[in-house]
């Protein structure tokens, strides 16, 4: 297994290219997954490219969240970097890097290969929204619900799950009352504290308010209904949160969920592989955030051809294989409960959660993005601060949104 994975793991792929006489090289980065599916499905595409183009090797380097941000914004500015980079295919992500030049016009590929006709109209919805031309392959495209813990529900006498916003505050008021924390995020990583932020806001705001208030054109200080998301968020992480959440990040919060210390947690639907492979299916329920919008909370990530790249073309081929019909299948699962490719489905022996996940992407009227990837990233480093800093109780609901808009007007 070549994967990489740590700072050995790195000096480690130096020496072998060196050793590898000949070889042409293939750098590929992307985050760390939780899951052995997801690690395996990574360490075959490495051996099936090798097995179809002999003399290539193809390195794949794994970092954690952040670390894969700084790592992209270091390459940005320099002369070296991966012939291809995984992101997010929002504005404030994947977005900023298309607008930037670092992404590759995929156009041509796209043509000749059959992209458009292959992958399925959601996922693709960002490659044409940033620059000119197509930039960017699916090859996820996830969604996110509230995963609970069936027993700790049951010992705090909660009947069914949550239809609406005022019945998960109940069922949180419940649960605080039988020593169970409602919900458990990881406060070192801006981005964990955000999702509950952004389904606030599309519960207080409904879906025209909300998505005008994530493009800038309404204003933070007086909409009612963002003041309204702050209130509310202030509430749940004053006394609905496991504590201290601004001390762990999300994979120790992950953890203390499997360890039965908090009822909930605001994931994909690429928890569910994590769910199987760490304790028993059937201890867990999901259901969507109740906003009462019926949108989906969701994003796509993409694979990108560095524009500094000179190994295009075979980058290309390599995307080509990913998203193929004989790989997506072989690998169904391991990334979410649906594949980019519209030609691969999930069987009858599906993961119980991903058959309720199909339900969820069937039933959804419409999607709505993490807010990083909906704002540019000076933005939304503001509004990770906000947030932050209202979580910690250094900031009130109104003073929250007066800085918000305050940001924005200044930018």
């Amino acid at each position: 297994m070549k994967l990489k994975t740590t700072l050995f793991g790195l000096m480690a792929a130096t020496f072998l290219s060196t050793a590898v006489a000949g070889a042409e090289e293939l750098k590929i980065w992307t985050i760390n997954y939780t899951s052995e599916k997801q690690v395996s499905a990574l360490t075959a595409a490495e051996a099936e490219f090798e097995k179809l183009n002999p003399g290539v090797d193809v390195e794949i380097v794994m970092r954690g969240t952040d670390e894969h941000k700084t790592a992209l914004r270091v390459a940005s500015g320099s002369d070296t970097g991966p012939d291809i980079y995984a992101y997010w295919a929002g504005l404030g992500l994947g977005g900023e890097y298309v607008q930037a030049g670092m992404s590759a016009d995929l156009s041509k590929y796209y043509e000749s290969y059959g992209w458009g006709d292959r992958l399925t109209v959601p996922s693709l919805a960002f490659t044409e929204s940033f620059a000119e031309g197509r930039h960017g392959i699916p090859f996820r495209f996830s969604g996110e619900v509230v995963y609970y813990n069936k027993d700790l529900f049951a010992k705090a006498g909660i009947e069914g799950e949550p239809q609406s916003y005022d019945e998960l505050k109940a069922a949180a008021v419940k649960l605080k009352e039988a020593g169970i924390p409602a919900f458990t995020f990881g406060g070192t990583v801006n981005w964990h504290v955000m999702r509950l932020m952004d389904v606030i806001l599309e519960t207080t705001c409904g879906a025209e308010k909300h998505d005008a208030l994530m493009a800038m054109e309404s204003d933070w200080a007086t909409e009612p209904c963002a003041l309204a998301a702050f209130t509310e968020m202030k509430w749940w992480t004053d006394d609905h949160f496991l504590k201290p959440f601004m001390g762990i990040d999300n994979r120790q919060a992950t953890t203390l969920w499997f360890a039965d210390r908090a009822a909930m947690m605001l994931e994909g639907d690429w928890h569910v592989p994590t769910i199987d492979e760490n304790s028993e299916m059937s201890k867990y329920g999901m259901f969507p955030f109740p906003t009462g919008t019926g949108r989906l909370y969701g994003f796509a990530e993409y694979m990108y051809i560095s524009t500094k790249s000179d190994k295009a073309d075979l980058a290309a081929k390599f995307l080509d294989m990913f998203t193929s019909d004989e790989f997506q299948a072989a690998h169904i699962g391991a990334f979410g409960a649906l594949s980019v490719n519209r030609n691969v489905k999930q069987g009858d022996d599906a993961l119980e959660l991903h058959k309720e996940w199909l339900d969820v992407f069937a039933n959804a009227k419409g999607t709505f993005v993490n807010g990083d990837q909906a704002f540019p990233l000076d933005v939304t480093t503001e509004y990770f601060r906000i947030i932050n800093e209202l979580a910690s109780g250094n900031l009130e609901p109104q003073a929250a949104a007066d800085a918000m808009a305050r940001f924005i007007a200044n930018r």
